[in-house]
């Protein structure tokens, strides 16, 4: 079986993804913060007949993304899929006029160095294989300039430049690296989740664009 870890993970789109691939044929690790929430999705999970397992980690720290990446790969080994989809809280979101050196700063930490922390757990071994796929979740505000998402906006901006740039290098050598950014707002029960979670495991199986930019035109 393969495997696909969610960094990030809550109860509306990463569990959406977690659903898409275990149902697909994966084994579900999830890493968020909360330990009791996790525990939750991971039943959720079990129930539908897809085997998980959930270790709490706090993105901005880099120790503990590596105990639970190390955990991980010691019950289930070989990361096939890394999903990074971890949401801001609301009130560390500033507008343009507001941005400071330090809610700048929060963001920057908190959507790109945690990717790359995550990064660096999985992609030294998917070179080895020469296989591996390296998924990343947004906002919109990663492709269109979004006001009222001034501190984020710089974040997300920076980690598509990231991801693109690990398109380029690593297209040759196996591994799909890819960004969907969404320019929708996800209610809860809204069934939105479930069709990124669908965008996502097409692009994932047929790697034949980097990006994509979810729009109400996907949803309806």
């Amino acid at each position: 079986m393969k495997n696909i870890v969610i960094v990030g993970a809550g109860p509306g789109l990463g569990m959406s993804i977690a659903k898409k691939f275990g149902q697909n044929g994966f084994r579900v690790a999830l890493i968020a913060r909360n330990k009791e929430k996790l525990n939750q999705l991971v039943n959720e999970l079990e129930v539908l007949g897809v085997e998980a397992v959930a270790y709490q980690a706090d993105i901005l720290n880099k120790a503990e993304i590596g105990l639970a990446f190390a955990k991980i790969k010691e019950k289930y080994g070989f990361i096939d899929v890394l999903e990074y989809s971890p949401t801001p809280s609301i009130d560390t979101v500033a507008n343009t006029l507001e941005v400071t050196e330090e809610n700048a700063f929060y963001q920057f930490q908190f959507n790109v160095m945690g990717a790359i922390s995550s990064i660096r757990e999985v992609l030294p071994d998917m070179l080895d294989k020469q296989e591996g796929a390296l998924l990343f979740t947004t906002g919109a505000a990663a492709i269109n300039p979004v006001p009222i998402m001034g501190n984020v906006g710089i974040a997300v901006s920076g980690l598509r430049n990231y991801i693109l740039n690990l398109s380029s290098e690593l297209r040759d050598k196996g591994i799909y690296a890819g960004h969907v950014s969404i320019g929708i707002w996800m209610q809860p029960n809204s069934g939105v989740q479930e069709k990124i979670a669908d965008i996502w495991y097409d692009m994932y199986t047929k790697r034949d664009r980097v990006e994509e930019l979810v729009t109400d035109d996907h949803v309806s």
